[in-house]
């Protein structure tokens, strides 16, 4: 089973993008965040002949997940669906060949000072409490998305300057860490554990990319019995460089199941 992750940073403006690399890479599925598109406006024809399923959550300008599939799920969850505040599309639970796969787009959370900050902290917890809830450790799952977090300083370039950025504070990545704890591991960093490798590349700066100054916050994890079974995992770095791209880029993984 081949999954991908990617950050479209509007799809209507990354359509060609995705439906390329659809067509090129062909995975088993492809989870998508920040949509920015209301549900009746999301551009499901556009995919109509590209053989896959999708199901979707959405908002006008903001946020926004989907889940491409090449079979159709077995069952689709979104949202916390917990009564402590009321949900952002940020979150897309289906279920295929009794594999849960979630999406996430975890909250920026803008400046360390900021509700938006503590907000990020919060949606973690409730996030772990989703997996108490809802998922078994002993059963396969996987969890992926944007996160924005780093989790190490290998993660991000110069972290020695980011401490207090809202993607690599000590809290935010604590915060992320008990999420993993319920029983998730990351494939890429279990993969190759001293390798640097970003997944995002701010527009603020033209030369990132050339420059290698990233930060890898998407991601993809798995509970134990699938996260033996990956056997591949691997940034393509290729879409960040086309024109107009999205400031994230796609990351995918191979598990043998």
């Amino acid at each position: 089973m081949k999954i991908a992750t990617f950050n479209a940073n509007s799809l209507r403006a990354r359509l060609d993008p995705v439906l390329g690399w659809l067509a090129r890479h062909k995975p088993d599925v492809l989870c998508v965040q920040e949509t920015k598109v209301q549900d009746i406006h999301f551009p499901a024809e556009a995919f109509a002949e590209s053989g896959y399923n999708v199901c979707f959550k959405g908002m006008k300008a903001y946020n926004g997940v989907a889940i491409f599939s090449k079979e159709r799920p077995e069952h689709v969850f979104h949202g916390l669906r917990d009564d402590l505040e009321p949900d952002e599309p940020r979150l897309l639970h289906v279920v295929i060949n009794g594999i849960h796969i979630l999406n996430t787009y975890v909250p920026q959370g803008y400046l360390i000072d900021s509700p938006k900050y503590a907000y990020k902290l919060a949606w973690f917890k409730r996030l772990r409490n989703y997996f108490e809830k809802h998922l078994d450790p002993q059963k396969p799952a996987i969890w992926c998305g944007d996160m924005n977090v780093a989790p190490l300083p290998m993660d991000v370039h110069h972290p020695e300057k980011h401490e207090d950025h809202v993607c690599f504070h000590k809290d935010a990545r604590l915060a992320y860490q008990q999420a993993l704890e319920w029983g998730f591991s990351d494939v890429f960093r279990r993969l190759f554990p001293d390798k640097q490798q970003f997944t995002f590349f701010d527009y603020r700066f033209p030369q990132s990319v050339s420059s290698n100054r990233g930060w890898r916050i998407d991601h993809i994890l798995a509970t134990e019995r699938l996260a033996g079974r990956c056997t591949h995992v691997e940034v393509d770095l290729e879409p960040r460089l086309a024109p107009r791209a999205s400031d994230h880029t796609f990351l995918w993984a191979q598990f043998d199941v």
